[in-house]
C-alpha cells in the first residue's frame, strides 16, 4: 500500500470542493460533537479492547481513528481510508501530533471500488457518516469488500444519522428539509424521510451477509447556550455554506437561502433554541 501521489478518482461526496477548509473544520467539530454525545468511540462494543486491527471507512480527517488509537493501546494496526489525499494529510499531521503516527495509518483509497487489504485481515471494519458519499446502489459492494476484508468473526460497524428532525428554528428547519431532498435526489437516501437511510441500515447489512446484526439508536439534543449546543451551531454553519453547491445540483434553492441561511444561525445562539440529532448505529459478525 503506498501513500505516493495518485489521480484521484471522481467523488460522490457532497463537497466537492477537497481544499475546502471550512469542510475541514466541519469534520474536526463533528467527529469531537458526536463522539462526545455517543459516550466514546466504541459505546456499544462489549469488548473493544480485543481488536487489534481496526479500518476506517471514508475516515475524512481522522477523528475518531485517533481517538480510537488513544482510547484503545492495544490496539496495534489502525487504517484510515478516504477518496481525498488532502483530508488524509491533514489526518496525518494530527496522528504525529497526538504521537499515534506508529500505530495509525491513513491512505487514499476509493471504497466504492475495492479495499486495497487482504482477505480476512481486520477485527473491526467502522464507517461513521457515510451518506454524504455513499449511495444506494453502492451498498451491496461496499458491504462485499467489508466482509471479505474482516476476519471471521470481525465485527462490521456503520453509524448514521437522521437528515430533517425538527429544531425550535423554523429556518433551520428549511435548510434540514433541502439537505434531505437533495440527498434522497442524488441517491444517497431510500427514502423522502429523515429515516431514510437508517431505517434501512440493519437489513442491508443482513441481506449482504452479516450476521448476527444488532442497532442502538441515540436522541441528542443541542441547546443554545451551551458548549454543545455552540458545537452543533459551527457544524451547521459550515455545513450549509460548504453544501450549498450539492442543494443547486440536485434540489431547488431560492434567492432567500442566504437570509434563511442567517436566521437559522441567529436562532441557534438564542437561549431556547433546541435541536434533535437522532443517530443509528448498527454492527454484526462476519
Amino acid at each position: 500500500m503506498s501513500n505516493g501521489p495518485r489521480q484521484e478518482h471522481p467523488s460522490t461526496y457532497f463537497v466537492q470542493d477537497r481544499n475546502n477548509q471550512d469542510e475541514f473544520t466541519r469534520l474536526r467539530l463533528q467527529d469531537q460533537m458526536i463522539t462526545t454525545s455517543m459516550g466514546g468511540v466504541l459505546p456499544e462494543q462489549s469488548g473493544p479492547s480485543s481488536f487489534k486491527r481496526v479500518l476506517d471507512i471514508g475516515c475524512g480527517t481522522g477523528g475518531w481513528l485517533i481517538e480510537t488509537a488513544k482510547t484503545y493501546p492495544g490496539m496495534t494496526q489502525l487504517f484510515g481510508i478516504d477518496i481525498s489525499g488532502k483530508m488524509l494529510d491533514y489526518a496525518r499531521t494530527q496522528a504525529q501530533a497526538n504521537q499515534m503516527g506508529n500505530r495509525v495509518e491513513f491512505v487514499v483509497m476509493d471504497a466504492l471500488r475495492m479495499l486495497e487489504f487482504p482477505n480476512n485481515f481486520f477485527d473491526l471494519v467502522n464507517m461513521r457518516f457515510a451518506q454524504g458519499w455513499i449511495r444506494k446502489w453502492d451498498w451491496p459492494k461496499l458491504l462485499q469488500e467489508a466482509l471479505r476484508v474482516s476476519k471471521p468473526g470481525g465485527i462490521i460497524r456503520f453509524t448514521e444519522v437522521e437528515v430533517g428532525t425538527e429544531s425550535t428554528s423554523a429556518a433551520l428547519d428549511r435548510l434540514n428539509q433541502l439537505l434531505l431532498q437533495a440527498l434522497y435526489s442524488a441517491g444517497h437516501y431510500f427514502a423522502l424521510e429523515s429515516t431514510g437511510l437508517t431505517a434501512h441500515l440493519a437489513g442491508l447489512m443482513h441481506q449482504h451477509g452479516v450476521r448476527h446484526v444488532q442497532t442502538r439508536a441515540y436522541t441528542f439534543q443541542y441547546r443554545g447556550g451551551t458548549p454543545e449546543g455552540q458545537l452543533c451551531a459551527e457544524d451547521t454553519k459550515f455545513a450549509y455554506r460548504t453544501v450549498l453547491p450539492f442543494l443547486k445540483k440536485w434540489t431547488q434553492v431560492h434567492d432567500d437561502y442566504e437570509d434563511i441561511y442567517q436566521q437559522a444561525l441567529v436562532d441557534m445562539q438564542t437561549p431556547d433554541f433546541v435541536e434533535t440529532w437522532k443517530l443509528l448505529t448498527a454492527w454484526g459478525n462476519k
